[in-house]
């Protein structure tokens, strides 16, 4: 359809929709008196808007009421047509029906039938006054002994009893009368049958429908010729509207802004004109004083609806994406102003058709119930968009996916189920609003509609408070507990323990979230549960205990995290400092004070935690002194483990990684705890060796060591070069890269240790460090075995026997001997 039509098509339209709702209106009028007074003429003088109505339209002259003021009939109409002051007055007259009751008793039944008829009225307006006594009842007969009550008054099952009765009674007696007053149509069609049948009230319809026609009529084309007049402008706008291109959404926004209050003054410039033709035709026409209340109304109905309808364009623009301010698609604009259109019209025009029934005598009765049947259509049309709408609200609202390897707990946990429960049933919650709201206005629940918006947009904030509450202190958890780089260098170990606390301080901090939005929500829905928290009540006590316990974890954790890092430092610096045997003896300390003080502060937060919650703790640590005595006796092998062990590690005796001689048994220290030590011996058995075993220590890993050898050689050697050899093979190993970082000194040849039977024992030993003694002794060892055998020095083998010792000497013979002697003989003496 061509934009340029549309202007004409919505005059078209509001004329026929004023035809049809126009029509039923010769039924929708109060009867007229049976002989109409010749005042009644259009050419008298026109009466009052809202006196018209409940004076059935015409006056009679020389009606005069006993008893009635002139000026009374008046005033008491006035006090009927206002809401507020007609509730007082209902209010009132209750109040007196039930004192009347109250002081009458049982004489109500013997009053005159007047006070019989009155008497019902009376009743249901004070349905909780019991009479005074029972009919039938003597007035000087003393009364039964009353039952007991099942409930005591004053109390709190009592008052709560009476409270839901009274509540009960005032809600059934407004949905009887809200569905008498929708459903009064037997009244309404009588009344309606009566004015058909009146000539004058038919004249004054008839006058009022062709000269509202003639009007709405002249002022659409008038509206018509400017929005045409104006298309020129209007495409002007259009094209100068910025695009999405590389500016921000703001600054698009921003740009868009003076342009769409211009499209907005074209859009209400055609109104104005509508206005202007509207009125100007009205006082051509000289319609009756009736008509020309009931054009207004229709005039005013459409202006109000058209400039809502521009306001919506302003902000939707559902024929151009280009001057649109709301981040919606085009299918999406073009749905909320189809449904923003039907929703104005029938509210607008049903309202300014009940209002229009008041000027032809409609009662209010009726007037009312076309205003509740009009916002229950309008109820069910919202409904249809919530019913149309429900996937892509529910898609919105359900709880997006969390990051790969990040899990909910606590009150996140809470809130992101909540919004799933709510994206699978937010339609059914909004139904029944729209319903509940509905049935709120139409039973005319005192001041029920204020309570519910009120109550619904605070509702909203406390929800909308909370979840920003909720990432504002997610997002500053997560940056208190981001460590700064060049701190986190100066705090070995800072970043591994704040990132095991922020889950932990975001989920507490989300239960306290959740736990104050539903003391907030309770409270808003009328619970009183601020008074929950007054002085003296329970939940004083528990927040001021929450309070405490929250107050003493956070020291305690302060104090271990502390303590932790300090530990943490101490070690970083010795090892930056290159002292080994320090940071070996640290690493058995600090475990031990480490398990000292965890001890220490989880006694002390678990003793403060059970003060708060109102347990008695000096028996529990009565007890556990006699318990503490009754094991120290028991075991006091124990005690003595432990004392020896802090002992000795304070002494600096032993270290993890020395190599010990403990109760006669030598290995490597692997691991001590609070009462024994682990040796690893050479041949990788463990020994566990309680410190109470240990009655001498003997460390080969301190401070220096000497690599001790013991070289045996051959007697008859010389020993001068054997001390030679010996000194060489030294000064070359300790010139070698490989053994020179571990030799302290020269070689020392400490000369002829000892003499066996198979040789002579020459020991040397040369300065190392503590750990390396072992392996420069066998190098050593390897390498005066090889320069031994280089330079031909015997050394003695297990498989070397002695020289059997020589035979004694023969005695030389005689000279007289001599001479007897064969030659060979004399020449061997």
């Amino acid at each position: 359809m061509p934009r340029r039509l549309r202007p004409l098509l919505d005059a078209l339209r509001l004329v026929a929709i004023w035809s049809i709702l126009a029509a039923p209106l010769p039924a929708l009028a109060q009867p007229a008196s049976p002989s109409p007074a010749p005042s009644a003429a259009p050419a008298g003088p026109a009466p009052s808007a809202g006196a018209a109505p409940h004076a059935g339209g015409h006056a009679v002259p020389g009606l005069a009421v006993p008893g009635l003021a002139p000026g009374d009939a008046t005033h008491l109409l006035g006090v009927l047509q206002d809401e507020g002051r007609r509730a007082e007055l209902v209010r009132t007259l209750r109040a007196l029906a039930a004192a009347q009751a109250v002081a009458g008793g049982g004489a109500a039944g013997a009053a005159a039938p007047a006070g019989a008829a009155a008497a019902p009225a009376a009743g249901s307006a004070a349905p909780a006054a019991a009479p005074a006594a029972a009919p039938g009842t003597a007035p000087g007969a003393a009364p039964a002994a009353p039952a007991a009550p099942l409930l005591a008054p004053d109390t709190l099952g009592a008052q709560v009893l009476a409270g839901a009765e009274e509540r009960l009674d005032s809600l059934s007696r407004q949905i009887v009368t809200g569905f008498r007053a929708v459903t009064d149509l037997p009244t309404i069609m009588g009344w309606a049958s009566d004015l058909a049948r009146d000539p004058v009230a038919r004249t004054r319809i008839t006058d009022a429908l062709w000269k509202v026609l003639v009007v709405l009529a002249a002022a659409g084309l008038a509206q018509w010729l400017v929005w045409r007049a104006l298309a020129r402008l209007r495409d002007r706008l259009d094209a100068l509207a910025p695009v999405n291109g590389t500016l921000s959404r703001w600054q698009i926004v921003l740009r868009r802004v003076p342009l769409v209050l211009g499209r907005l003054l074209l859009d209400l410039v055609p109104v104005a004109a509508f206005a202007a033709a509207a009125y100007a035709t009205l006082g051509v026409v000289q319609p009756l004083f009736t008509t020309r209340l009931i054009t207004i109304s229709a005039v005013n109905a459409y202006i109000v609806s058209a400039i809502v309808m521009a306001l919506a364009r302003m902000l939707l623009s559902p024929a151009s994406s280009h001057l649109r301010l709301l981040p919606l698609s085009d299918e999406t604009a073009s749905y909320v102003r189809r449904w923003l259109r039907r929703i104005v019209l029938t509210g607008v025009f049903a309202y300014s058709i009940a209002e229009a029934g008041l000027l032809f005598g409609l009662p209010w009765a009726a007037h009312d119930a076309i205003l509740k049947l009009m916002a229950l259509v309008i109820s069910l049309m919202l409904v249809t968009v919530v019913l149309q709408k429900r996937a892509a609200v529910a898609d919105a609202l359900r709880a997006p996916p969390l990051p790969e390897g990040e899990t909910a707990h606590g009150g996140r946990q809470f809130l992101r189920s909540l919004r799933n429960w709510l994206a699978g049933a937010w339609h059914l919650l909004a139904i029944l609003y729209l319903l509940a709201f509905w049935g709120v206005w139409a039973l005319e629940v005192e001041d029920g509609v204020t309570r519910l918006l009120r109550v619904s947009a605070v509702t909203l904030l406390i929800l909308a408070a909370a979840r920003l509450a909720d990432a504002g202190l997610r997002r500053l958890v997560a940056y208190l507990f981001r460590a700064n780089p060049a701190f986190a260098g100066r705090h070995p170990g800072l970043e591994a323990r704040t990132s095991r606390y922020a889950p932990i301080a975001k989920a507490l901090l989300s239960g306290a979230i959740t736990f104050a939005t539903l003391i907030c929500l309770l409270q808003a829905w009328g619970a009183d549960a601020f008074g929950w928290f007054t002085t003296g009540r329970l939940g004083t006590r528990l927040l001021g205990a929450a309070t405490s316990i929250g107050i003493t974890l956070l020291i305690a954790v302060v104090v271990w995290e502390a303590a932790n890092g300090a530990m943490a430092r101490y070690l970083a610096r010795l090892q930056r400092d290159a002292k080994a045997a320090r940071s070996a003896r640290a690493r058995t300390l600090l475990p031990m004070l480490r398990t000292a003080l965890f001890v220490v502060i989880a006694a002390f937060v678990v003793l403060s935690t059970l003060s708060e919650i109102g347990v008695n703790v000096a028996p529990l640590l009565a007890g556990a002194g006699v318990i503490g005595l009754a094991v120290g006796f028991g075991s006091q092998k124990l005690v003595q483990d432990v004392i020896t062990g802090i002992f000795l590690l304070f002494e600096d005796a032993v270290a993890v990684g020395d190599t010990c001689t403990l109760g006669g048994l030598t290995g490597v220290v692997e691991q001590l705890s609070i009462r024994a030590i682990k040796l690893r011996a050479l041949d990788g058995s463990v020994h566990i060796i309680p410190f109470s075993a240990v009655t001498t220590v003997t460390n080969a890993t301190r401070d220096f060591g000497f690599a001790v050898i013991d070289s045996t050689v051959m007697y008859g050697e010389n020993l001068a070069c054997v001390y030679d050899a010996i000194r060489q093979v030294g000064a070359e190993l300790r010139a070698e890269p490989r053994w020179g970082g571990v030799i302290r000194d020269d070689i020392d040849v400490m000369g002829v240790d000892k003499l066996i039977d198979i040789g002579m024992v020459v020991r040397a030993r040369m300065k190392t460090d503590p750990s390396q003694r072992m392996p420069v002794a066998r190098e050593l060892n390897r390498r005066v075995q090889e320069r031994f055998e280089a330079l031909g020095i015997r050394v003695p083998s297990a498989y070397y026997k002695a020289p059997p010792e020589p035979p004694p000497p023969e005695p030389e013979p005689k000279a007289e001997e001599q001479a007897g002697m064969p030659p060979a003989r004399l020449a061997r003496a």
